[in-house]
């Protein structure tokens, strides 16, 4: 057993270590992020996305979705019109900044500790699991993702594959990508009365594109737990000849499922 997980106060301690920790680094390096916005979007279009605000999750109390609304537009603000240039890293909290109550913040739904909580800022791994979508359909090279080691809830309206989304937690568990060639990117994000939307744009046509696709989906159960797996492979594709050109292992998602599974 972790030291952390004798008592809360070693755990917070912990948390503070590692906080501390990643702000001194991210001092450090604080030149190679991304961080001019432009509001005159960029021409060419590398991928589109949108999410539902508000579905199903359980018995969850759907004013905790409300409070994620206004949490996900304060972030909105953040990010929006962000430009990527080459040599530049992203960084979801560089941009968002710390979720608290002084910056607007208000409590919302958090899955931490393998559990479902409330808290200040709740709501904005729905704004991580967009960006992070977007990017496996470009060049911007993923270089910190981090996804919960649970299934909270179960499949209602989801169209992407499990495990295809990413977790944030101020300030160290952070979504970050890098933008590796000679062009420049540029996010944009905002939401309508029932969706997020956002798209990757960039300054020149990109050659390429991407398909994601899901294998080996199934639920197991072990030592009387369910738990859910599957993979995400990543094809890319010459647009100009239509021809496959890589196919990538990206992920391989193993969590314990944490509902009722019904019998087939």
């Amino acid at each position: 057993m972790r030291l952390s997980e004798i008592h809360p106060i070693f755990y917070h301690t912990r948390i503070g270590q590692k906080k501390l920790f990643r702000y001194v680094k991210d001092w450090l390096d604080r030149d190679k992020f991304a961080k001019k916005h432009n509001q005159q979007k960029l021409k060419y279009s590398c991928k589109k996305h949108q999410s539902l605000l508000r579905r199903k999750l359980g018995d969850s109390d759907p004013r905790l979705q409300e409070n994620k609304i206004t949490n996900l537009k304060l972030a909105a603000k953040k990010i929006d019109g962000v430009l990527i240039h080459p040599g530049e890293v992203f960084s979801f909290w560089q941009l968002v900044g710390k979720p608290s109550k002084r910056n607007g913040f208000i409590e919302g739904m958090l899955l931490a500790r393998g559990e479902v909580v409330t808290g200040v800022g709740g709501g904005l791994c729905q704004m991580a699991n967009l960006l992070y979508w977007m990017a496996l359909h470009t060049p911007l090279v993923v270089s910190e993702r981090h996804h919960h080691s649970f299934d909270p809830f179960p499949d209602s309206g989801r169209v992407l594959p499990f495990g295809s989304g990413a977790g944030v937690f101020y300030n160290y568990v952070d979504l970050r990508f890098e933008n590796k060639t000679d062009q420049t990117f540029q996010i944009n994000v905002w939401l309508t009365d029932k969706h997020l939307k956002g798209s990757i744009l960039t300054d020149r046509v990109w050659p390429y594109s991407y398909h994601i696709e899901e294998r080996n989906h199934r639920f197991i159960q072990m030592d009387g737990k369910n738990y859910r797996e599957n993979e995400i492979w990543r094809k890319t594709i010459d647009v100009r000849t239509g021809k496959e050109v890589d196919t990538t292992l990206l992920i391989k998602n193993f969590a314990e499922v944490k509902y009722e599974l019904k019998a087939n």
